[in-house]
């Protein structure tokens, strides 16, 4: 992870997250939390993962893991992610659709390729975000809810096109269920294209999925893969300077630090000891019909 300093006006800071190669040939591209930027509004966590290309017989498997204190929100590019939780969610989620599970007071998830898709191989591309959620809400009953593609509001002007994954902007206010203010979209900018991000939120950034932008009037510009995080109350004209993808994300951010070690977040350090409590116990529910265990990270 490193930061990349700048001199653009309006921008705080432009984050350069490192590819990690999780195996098979699967990288993600973890943007939140950094040594630089832990959270942007709720968002404590930001993966890019892919793009992969899968061969016959081979596919993603994240196996039942626990979470605490957040939600976690899926969005598709490309491919398909089977989800199965301790609720007893079964869900195929693909490109457009939104998974949205609210962690809370504990859920326990795995996140695999199907196996009709195992057997003739295919792409996975997509990101997944943590919120952290309001204290107030940090042990609210766990909760998934899937969203269909057309569920989603959608603006598109000039060569713009923003999906609203999550939150309000542009007039738009997503159905997607949230806990606290805030800003998660999906922009799609036909080279030459401009967006005009309002101050609307307090605080926001863009993450350059693919392509390349540059803020209006200023020199430089920002590349795929980085993570451009914008001072409050500045209004900012984005131009592409080539067909370019973006994640808008961000909101108000919360009034208490936040602690997170492995897949749980808390406001409170002794929530957390908890929790690493109830998973060495195996306390958490399971996921039906899954029966792999994941030790507690060191």
């Amino acid at each position: 992870m490193s930061i990349r300093s700048s001199d653009i006006e309006g921008v705080e800071s432009i984050i350069l997250p490192p590819v990690r190669d999780l195996g098979d040939g699967f990288t993600v591209r973890r943007a939140l939390p950094s040594a630089h930027r832990r959270m942007v509004g709720p968002f404590i966590f930001l993966d890019q993962m892919g793009p992969a290309a899968f061969h016959n017989g081979e596919g993603l498997d994240v196996r039942p893991h626990p979470h605490i204190g957040l939600a976690t929100v899926t969005y598709l590019l490309e491919g398909e992610i089977l989800h199965r939780d301790s609720l007893g969610s079964v869900q195929a989620i693909q490109p457009g659709e939104v998974n949205w599970m609210t962690a809370g007071s504990g859920i326990v998830h795995s996140e695999r390729t199907s196996p009709e898709i195992r057997a003739t191989g295919g792409s996975l591309y997509g990101l997944q975000t943590w919120v952290a959620l309001p204290k107030a809400a940090e042990e609210v009953d766990p909760d998934f809810t899937h969203y269909k593609a057309d569920q989603i509001p959608v603006t598109e002007a000039d060569g713009t096109r923003l999906t609203l994954v999550a939150g309000s902007s542009d007039g738009l206010v997503s159905p997607v269920k949230t806990f606290s203010d805030m800003v998660y979209a999906d922009i799609v900018m036909v080279d030459g294209a401009r967006y005009q991000l309002k101050a609307e939120h307090v605080e926001r950034a863009i993450y350059v999925v693919s392509g390349a932008v540059e803020v209006i009037g200023q020199t430089g510009g920002f590349a795929q893969g980085e993570l451009i995080v914008f001072k409050p109350d500045t209004e900012i004209v984005l131009k592409a300077q080539a067909p370019t993808r973006l994640m808008l994300l961000g909101g108000e951010p919360l009034p208490e630090q936040r602690h997170i070690f492995w897949n749980f977040v808390s406001s409170s350090r002794e929530r957390i000891e908890q929790a690493k409590e109830d998973w060495l116990a195996q306390r958490f529910a399971k996921v039906p019909e899954e029966h792999e265990f994941i030790p507690l990270p060191a």
